[in-house]
């Protein structure tokens, strides 16, 4: 069973839930960011996330059996807290993490699970999202 939490995170770390189940937003054209090829050759996207700010990729190399997280800015400016993170969605499995303040784009994270849930997480600054134990084929 795949589980998605979106949530709005306030500067002293207070969460508030904004959605819960299985919606995955999609963003105007206008205001997408585009997956900007930076898993690398062989990478397709199969899930992605709308945040405020920009868009979170899930990508997944079929050669490899790795999927790929980056979380892509809409519009590069100023530096703001973004990440991407990633794990095969098993507890206690380590995450492959990237977050820092960034024009841009944070990513690419990678997990090898092929044929095993996984678990992402993405932010960009105070906008946060997570998809868990999806994508289990």
């Amino acid at each position: 069973m795949q589980r998605s939490i979106k949530q709005t995170v306030g500067r002293l770390g207070v969460a508030v839930i904004a959605a819960v189940g299985s919606v995955v937003a999609v963003p105007s054209a206008a205001q997408a960011a585009s997956y900007n090829g930076v898993c690398g050759s062989g990478y397709n996207v199969i899930d992605s996330i709308e945040l405020a700010g920009g868009t979170a990729f899930l990508t997944y190399n079929s050669s490899t059996g790795k999927n790929c997280a980056v979380t892509v800015r809409n519009i590069p400016g100023g530096p703001v807290y973004v990440i991407a993170n990633i794990r095969v969605a098993v507890e206690g499995s380590p995450w492959q993490k990237d977050g820092d303040y960034y024009s841009t784009y944070a990513g690419p994270v990678y997990v090898y699970a092929p044929g095993q849930c996984i678990d992402w997480v993405s932010a960009i600054d105070e906008d946060l999202a997570e998809k868990l134990d999806s994508h289990c084929s």
